[in-house]
């Protein structure tokens, strides 16, 4: 485990890079729009991962008022770059960064990746009765 660099710089960020994984590799969002995820990266807090020699491997973002609530998603590692630790190097920024700190609720929503996101706390909804959503189709 090693090498990753990460950071909340948006300009380093690799919008094309992240479009291509999010519209055609994550099964959250097929077919998402540039604008869509643009806008998105506007609207969070974001976290790239980085490799020297490599540029980018990683990405989340977080939506969140800093003070009391958050959601992370989007959270990917390029599958070429799996299973080196980089997904823990990612989450562990993540959890660390200073306006992510005394907050009431930090949610997400995963398919496979529980594991993962347990050991950082994280547990299924203790009263899913309580939430709503409304889902609409990706632009």
């Amino acid at each position: 485990m090693g090498g990753l660099r990460v950071n909340t710089d948006r300009g380093e960020l690799d919008v094309p890079l992240i479009h291509r994984f999010l519209s055609t590799g994550a099964y959250w969002s097929p077919g998402v729009a540039r604008e869509t995820v643009e806008r998105a990266i506007a609207g969070s807090l974001c976290f790239g991962g980085y490799l020297d020699g490599t540029g980018q491997v990683a990405f989340a973002r977080v939506i969140t008022d800093a003070a009391t609530f958050a959601y992370l998603a989007d959270v990917f590692v390029l599958p070429e770059h799996r299973g080196r630790g980089h997904s823990r190097q990612l989450m562990d920024a993540i959890v660390a960064h200073p306006q992510l700190q005394g907050l009431r609720r930090f949610m997400l929503a995963t398919l496979d990746a529980h594991g993962l996101y347990a050991h950082y706390g994280f547990v299924p909804v203790a009263r899913p009765e309580r939430l709503m959503e409304i889902v609409a189709p990706i632009p």
